[in-house]
């Protein structure tokens, strides 16, 4: 497992998490269109809680975004090179605590369909299922993580 730090992100960090979602092979194809033209803003960092994995030498390894009023689970994403060294898994575990502290009993999470194995491995449960959006034109998972 690589030594990571779990950091709040600031303004200053927008571009980097913008970049690493733009990068990720898990939106090729047609799963694209959820991260056409996505990009994350020092507002968005500022209205939510936004933390950060990374190295010892400060390489972002990956990144969530907690909203708090509802609980839900807004953003997850692991560098493509860094995927299989446990950064999800720990990413994870520092969003629960997060949770816990703030006394939130449940995190929803809708799902890129590709993910749900991760987060039901992780422990949430499914719930339901989100039907197509227009940026999303297929369904979705709806899970739940109970803190």
């Amino acid at each position: 497992m690589t030594e990571t730090t779990i950091r709040r992100a600031d303004a200053a960090d927008a571009e980097r998490l913008t970049e690493l979602i733009q990068a990720s092979d898990a939106y090729r194809g047609a799963y694209f269109a959820m991260i056409d033209g996505y990009r994350v803003t020092p507002d968005y960092l500022a209205r939510h809680e936004v933390r950060m994995a990374v190295s010892a030498d400060d390489r972002l390894l990956g990144f969530y975004a907690l909203i708090r009023e509802p609980a839900e689970l807004d953003l997850m994403f692991v560098a493509d090179d860094a995927q299989g060294l446990g950064i999800g898994r720990q990413l994870i575990a520092d969003m629960l605590d997060r949770a816990r502290e703030a006394g939130t009993t449940s995190v929803k999470v809708v799902s890129h369909p590709p993910a749900e194995r991760f987060y039901l491995r992780m422990g949430a449960r499914r719930t339901g299922t989100r039907p197509p959006r227009a940026r999303t034109p297929w369904a979705q998972p709806e899970l739940h993580f109970t803190v």
